[in-house]
């Protein structure tokens, strides 16, 4: 038997779930509250005591957490930060953080750093490090008390040893200091590479307050299971891990939604659509993993290019406003305070919540409160709600072939009828509990991105080793080497380049064995 909780940490809910294996034994929806570590104390108490499960049986808590993203949205509690890149002569033209929002770029200090080094593609030096570049980066970080450092190297994913000298020279001169080398973070593609990894350092102090605070709020209820957070990519990673790459959690949230829909539906390819109390989230599930993003993904104005899952996002959810003549719904929500402001709780603001009782669709809160809604709004509202949702599903489509669509989130009783383009539409058991469920059941990964030269190698060969690195660095994340696959293999031939380069990118995914207690 091995007992998990897993739980989601959205804006408007906190969901908890106890699992038994593959079996949901306990569940609640509680507001997300201002300290968020409440809210996860709440869900925790709820589940044990309602299943009567003693806190020695649990084997693990998996938290999903919007904290990380949240923080770089509303620029705040961000670390300062210095950018160093390995690159001289080439890269002067553009140099870190250049295409930053500048309120951003402020609020880290805009500390940028340009020395000699790099790669080109097929592994040749552009130029050699200079140690005395680097001892002069260090004392300038002494003089300014910056411990938290991005390292980018050109082609870093090539051959990485660069980025990790510099980290170690760093290390020994900086006391104190926190390095991130971008090759862990980020993929083929400089600045994007370069930004991701100054995001994570940026996030880092902030990573280790969070993760004390779940580990805090697990250990005060007496749980000594360990902790594990929930990846962008449908995965989860140890506290420590996490601790160490918090961008790893953006986008972690739509993910376990869709991860959990096609654990609780049973289907590996579909599109699923989570509403939820803001806002909508619509994305493809491939082999049972959301499909992930193929172009830069903007997060909070910064171009990245680490693994995020394909989402579309617009403004619809259980709280949202609604507004009359013209009519209008969302993108603005009542939020988690919808138990306090939606007319069938007694108060005063009209949401789709209250369309939806109206409309005899949904059994929430007192009904008689909105008995006086004229029909037509609650009928106009209503086709307008179907219509944002087959839009948002109809972008998302990459045929015009209908498709499974599965509903879940605890807004999901604003979809009264099937979408257009959809096969079936499934509303599973625990539907409103999916991102939860996504996150109590994920496994671990491990990926590899790299550009390698044929001229000295078969393609088989560095098929090979790409796939051995990517099923290490999941066996190091925290996966049993018994149960490590691989899911996903990409090969392209890079024509432009000389010596028969091919970019080649794999993810490996294996099952977190939970030791029984």
């Amino acid at each position: 038997m091995s007992l998990r909780i897993g739980i989601d940490v959205g804006g408007t809910n906190t969901d908890a779930v106890l699992m038994d294996d593959l079996k949901v034994v306990s569940k609640i929806k509680t507001p997300t509250t201002a300290d968020v570590t409440t809210g996860i104390t709440n869900g925790l108490k709820f589940v044990l005591e309602s299943s009567g499960t003693a806190t020695s049986a649990v084997n693990g808590v998996m938290i999903g957490t919007t904290h990380f993203t949240n923080a770089v949205v509303e620029r705040r509690r961000l670390q300062k930060t210095a950018a160093v890149r390995l690159g001289l002569p080439a890269t002067a033209a553009l140099p870190p953080m250049v295409d930053w929002p500048q309120d951003l770029a402020d609020t880290i200090g805009g500390n940028n750093y340009l020395c000699h080094g790099g790669h080109e593609f097929d592994g040749r030096p552009i130029s050699a490090l200079r140690p005395d570049e680097i001892k002069a980066v260090a004392e300038d970080l002494n003089a300014k008390g910056i411990t938290a450092v991005a390292v980018s190297s050109v082609f870093s994913p090539v051959n990485t040893d660069l980025e990790n000298e510099v980290a170690a020279m760093l290390r020994e001169w900086v006391p104190g200091v926190s390095v991130t080398p971008s090759h862990e973070i980020g993929r083929i593609g400089l600045l994007e590479r370069e930004n991701a990894a100054i995001l994570n350092a940026c996030l880092r102090q902030l990573a280790a307050e969070t993760v004390a605070a779940f580990r805090k709020a697990i250990s005060d209820m007496g749980i000594t299971a360990p902790l594990y957070l929930t990846q962008n990519d449908g995965t989860l990673m140890s506290a420590e891990f996490a601790e160490q790459y918090p961008v790893l959690t953006f986008a972690s949230g739509p993910t376990n939604s869709m991860r959990g829909a096609a654990f609780l539906s049973g289907l590996k390819d579909a599109m699923v659509v989570d509403v939820g109390g803001t806002t909508s989230d619509v994305g493809a599930l491939t082999h049972g993993f959301p499909r992930e993003a193929s172009v830069a993904v903007d997060i909070g104005g910064v171009r990245t290019n680490f693994r995020m899952p394909d989402v579309f996002s617009f403004g619809l959810g259980g709280g949202s406003l609604v507004k009359e003549d013209p009519l209008r719904i969302g993108p603005q929500s009542v939020g988690f305070r919808i138990t306090q402001e939606a007319l069938v709780f007694g108060g005063n603001t009209l949401t789709t919540t209250d369309i939806a009782v109206a409309a005899g669709v949904a059994e929430i809160g007192d009904p008689s409160r909105v008995a006086h809604l004229d029909k037509a709004l609650v009928a106009a509202a209503m086709a307008r709600i179907q219509e944002m949702s087959e839009a948002a599903v109809d972008r998302m489509k990459t045929s015009a072939e209908p498709v499974p669509v599965i509903v879940v989130g605890g807004g999901s009783v604003l979809i009264a009828k099937p979408l257009a383009g959809a096969s079936e539409m499934v509303k599973p058991n625990h539907y409103e509990a999916a991102n939860a469920v996504g996150a109590a059941i994920a496994q671990i990964s491990g990926e590899v991105d790299r550009v390698y030269s044929l001229a000295g190698m078969s393609r088989d060969a560095a098929l090979d080793d790409a796939k051995s690195e990517a099923s290490q660095k999941a066996v190091e994340a925290g996966a049993d080497p018994s149960t490590v696959q691989i899911v996903d293999v990409e090969d392209v031939p890079l024509a432009y380049l000389p010596g028969n380069a091919t970019r080649i990118r794999v993810k490996a995914v294996g099952d977190l064995t939970l030791v029984g207690r």
